[in-house]
């Protein structure tokens, strides 16, 4: 994990800082567009929650907890679509030779992640994906 870039408030501070090694990919069209390292979040998770809570904030058994957006200091490495086309002014080229800097009607996109698991083998988490409907699209409303 990267040095924090600002001094941490004292309930931040981990004596044995801790990160999750997992491997994101996104896909926007069927075109890898990014694999965003987890592993080098500023902040772990337990971090995360701890300043959420600090905050007033209530957790309880059940909620989800998630990280924001994932990004890393190389171009395939950003997070978002806004990060990756820097702010639409920076095309990106899927593999069907389609030139796109925002998403548009018909676009999919589908992030999957996996993790170290023992005998090194690769633990699959869950996939996630959606569609892009126009906005007069029966059932929208």
């Amino acid at each position: 994990m990267p040095a924090a870039p600002h001094p941490l408030q004292r309930y931040l501070v981990e004596e044995h800082p801790w990160g999750l090694d997992i491997d994101i990919e996104v896909r926007w069209n069927d075109t890898v567009v990014s694999r965003p390292p987890f592993a080098g979040m500023n902040w772990s998770c337990a971090q995360q929650l701890a300043h959420l809570t600090v905050n007033g904030a209530t957790v309880r058994p059940g909620d989800l907890f998630a990280s924001g957006t994932v990004s890393g200091p190389q171009q395939g490495q950003r997070g978002s679509f806004l990060e990756l086309t820097w702010g639409g002014t920076e095309p990106l080229t899927l593999d069907d030779g389609a030139k796109r800097t925002f998403l548009q009607d018909g676009d999919t996109v589908v992030i999957t992640g996996s993790a170290p698991g023992p005998d090194g083998c690769r633990v699959g988490l869950a996939e996630v994906a959606g569609r892009v409907l126009p906005a007069d699209a029966p059932g929208r409303g």
